[in-house]
């Protein structure tokens, strides 16, 4: 299984590269970066690219899953157009050339409440990028709808460090239909997405599937024991 992972050196991203390069059914993973990672595997194949001209690197693209974990902020992006470009236009054209160019499954990193008619714009674009991808035809598209990803960030997000620091406590109040918001590690959500992915090239779907992993479903899934 030939693998293209987007985002590689985010939180989410660096965990799903070293699950994705520790299994042995995945045969090689590809990385569109802007920088090279400071990591060599006879199996990772890095490719620096300028985001803004992907089309120029479509043959990169001809894999049998891709995993997006692209994601900014708009303090980082600088502005709402910075970021809807990050966190919209990179993962949607990633989607259409990996359709173009025979992908089958699409696991895409979202996050929770995330509507194409939310009135918050940050899930508003989340959502309008689901629906975006979901109109592509990908035989399986796996979306996962995380709240507050926990885990060390190479940069400081100071609302996230405090929300981080209040989670034990805020976790244990969120039962029931609530328990959707809770936190979670970010190497959870990576293992699940590696596992889906696996037992995805095992069992392809028998017609066209899209699966939305909210808390629950994300740790049942990183729970599994899939063979390589």
């Amino acid at each position: 299984m030939k693998v293209m992972l987007l985002g590689a050196t985010g939180l989410t991203g660096g965990q799903v590269l070293k699950g994705l390069l520790a299994r042995e059914d995945v045969s090689s993973v590809v990385a569109p970066v802007r920088r090279a990672l400071p990591l060599n595997h006879e199996k990772l194949h890095q490719q620096e690219v300028d985001f803004d001209r992907l089309d120029e690197h479509s043959d990169l693209f001809a894999v049998d899953a891709i995993v997006c974990c692209l994601g900014t902020t708009i303090k980082k992006a600088g502005s709402r157009e910075q970021f809807r470009k990050v966190d919209y236009g990179y993962p949607m054209k990633a989607a259409e050339l990996g359709r173009a160019n025979g992908a089958q499954v699409f696991v895409l990193m979202s996050a929770i409440a995330s509507s194409s008619s939310s009135t918050v714009f940050y899930n508003r674009v989340k959502g309008e990028l689901e629906d975006g991808i979901k109109s592509l035809g990908y035989p399986c598209l796996s979306i996962y709808q995380p709240s507050l990803l926990l885990g060390e960030r190479s940069e400081q997000r100071t609302a996230e460090a405090l929300g981080i620091k209040a989670m034990p406590l805020i976790n244990r109040a969120l039962i029931g239909p609530l328990e959707k918001f809770r936190g979670i590690e970010a190497v959870t959500v990576a293992r699940a997405m590696v596992n889906e992915v696996s037992a995805l090239a095992q069992q392809a779907p028998a017609q066209s599937e899209v699966r939305v992993h909210e808390y629950p479903d994300i740790k049942a899934l990183a729970a599994q024991d899939v063979a390589s």
